[in-house]
């Protein structure tokens, strides 16, 4: 059952309902909890938990939006972004993973990883790893596909590798318009700069994005950075122009 709201903000709307109501915040929670069709918050929570970090950011995302998905290697972005695929394919829609990283055997060995077999889901999930890959490409096989598919860009500094490929801040723009014209959700993998020192902050941010060159980065939506095991969700609500 999926939720009207992220579990955070239902927390929020709950404290609220207490402090309007004058009752204790466990009933507020249990309240709220109903009008979700669940019988207490207790098995909210856990069904909530069940989904994993996969499951509650597909609950965050909005059709139109762009996610920025970061982390330094081998910190399990790539895995996280296929999870994402199938948590959407699993609720219905489709899911398009664009890169030249993995293969469609790397793919299928992934989603046994993930317990799910790749040809359950038929048509529902295509992999594009032309070398091609830039926004025109993206938008070209994205034509015709319907309202909530989600997809997958591996790596956001892909776009911007070849010379030929117009400058990185255009692609973006051109990618964040059709997805809101055509409500997709679109989420970029990105790499994080080496300089980011883990010892000293606990998750990369916006800061800590490798950009050979500028680009404005609210032009995302949502932000998901990975450190160490955790996750750690936002809102690219802030100007700020990295690279360059």
């Amino acid at each position: 059952m999926k939720l009207s709201a992220p579990v955070y903000r239902l927390k929020r709307n709950a404290k609220l309902l207490a402090r309007k109501e004058d009752i204790p915040l466990h009933e507020a929670l249990d309240r709220v909890a109903v009008g979700e069709g669940f019988s207490s918050w207790s098995l909210l929570a856990a069904k909530s938990a069940e989904s994993g970090p996969a499951g509650m950011l597909v609950d965050q995302l909005m059709c139109g939006e762009l996610l920025l998905l970061g982390a330094r290697p081998g910190q399990g972005k790539t895995l996280l972004g296929l999870e994402l695929v199938v948590e959407a394919m699993k609720r219905g829609d489709r899911g398009l993973f664009f890169t030249l990283e993995y293969t469609e055997k790397d793919v299928a060995d992934r989603f046994r990883a993930l317990g799910v077999d790749r040809e359950h889901f038929g048509e529902r999930f295509e992999l594009d790893s032309s070398d091609a890959i830039n926004a025109a490409h993206i938008i070209g096989r994205l034509a015709t596909a319907p309202r909530g598919t989600l997809v997958v860009i591996d790596y956001l500094q892909l776009l911007d590798q070849r010379r030929d490929n117009p400058a990185l801040s255009i692609q973006v723009r051109a990618l964040k318009a059709f997805t809101r014209e055509r409500g997709l959700i679109m989420v970029f993998l990105s790499q994080i700069d080496r300089s980011y020192d883990p010892a000293s902050k606990a998750f990369p941010d916006l800061s800590d994005v490798r950009l050979p060159n500028p680009l404005d980065l609210t032009l995302f939506d949502k932000t998901c950075f990975l450190n160490n095991g955790k996750v750690r969700f936002g809102v690219a609500g802030w100007r700020q122009v990295a690279g360059g």
